[in-house]
């Protein structure tokens, strides 16, 4: 009698994988990467900042078309929009109803808060704090704008949780001034740093 018994047989380890085994362990760990990182870019994209363009003159001549700017889109989870914010943001109801898309976002700069009333008169803005001055509109002073408005506007008190928002090319853009109040909700970001071209490369300020 054998004392020791027949060795049992073990799979053979060169035995060829299946095809997709094989392509996994060939491309497994890159399309891992790179689905890493589109998910990484989709929510910094979301919920953190994203690159937009500047496509008309209604900005100028703080900007220009074809500038490249970064929208950061955290600040105003902390703080709402300050005066002198240029803001990027999806147009109201009142445009969308004259045919704009949700897609085509519009950049401006917030000059009424909630609660101040603005008015336009004599080629200037004036507005009227709650609380300070009351009754007595203070003139705005605006180092950055193209010129002067050529029109005026009757006194406008805007509402909560909206903002009036202007382009410094007064006269060519289509602002607050036409179509009224911006709800805050339609604010994707604040424009922050302008990265192209690079001889203007800088913040907004």
């Amino acid at each position: 009698m054998n004392p020791n018994p027949p060795e049992q047989s073990s799979p053979d380890s060169t035995a060829p994988q299946p095809l997709l085994v094989q392509w996994w362990q060939k491309w497994g760990e890159n399309i891992t990467i790179l689905l890493l990182a589109l998910g990484l870019a989709f929510f910094i994209r979301t919920f953190i900042a994203e690159p937009r363009y500047i496509p008309s003159e209604s900005m100028l001549p703080t900007l220009e078309i074809g500038d490249r700017l970064i929208v950061e889109k955290l600040s105003y989870y902390s703080h709402p929009p300050q005066r002198g914010d240029i803001v990027v943001f999806v147009p109201p109801p009142q445009l969308q109803e004259l045919g704009y898309r949700q897609d085509q976002a519009f950049i401006k700069r917030v000059i009424g808060l909630p609660g101040e009333t603005i008015e336009v008169k004599d080629g200037r803005v004036y507005i009227d704090t709650p609380g300070e001055k009351l009754h007595k509109p203070e003139l705005l002073t605006e180092s950055y704008i193209a010129e002067a408005p050529n029109y005026a506007m009757s006194p406008m008190v805007v509402p909560p949780d909206r903002v009036f928002v202007m382009g410094d090319n007064r006269n060519n853009s289509n602002d607050s001034h036409i179509w009224g109040f911006l709800p805050r909700a339609n604010i994707i970001g604040h424009a922050c740093f302008r990265f192209w071209p690079l001889e203007r490369l800088g913040g907004m300020r």
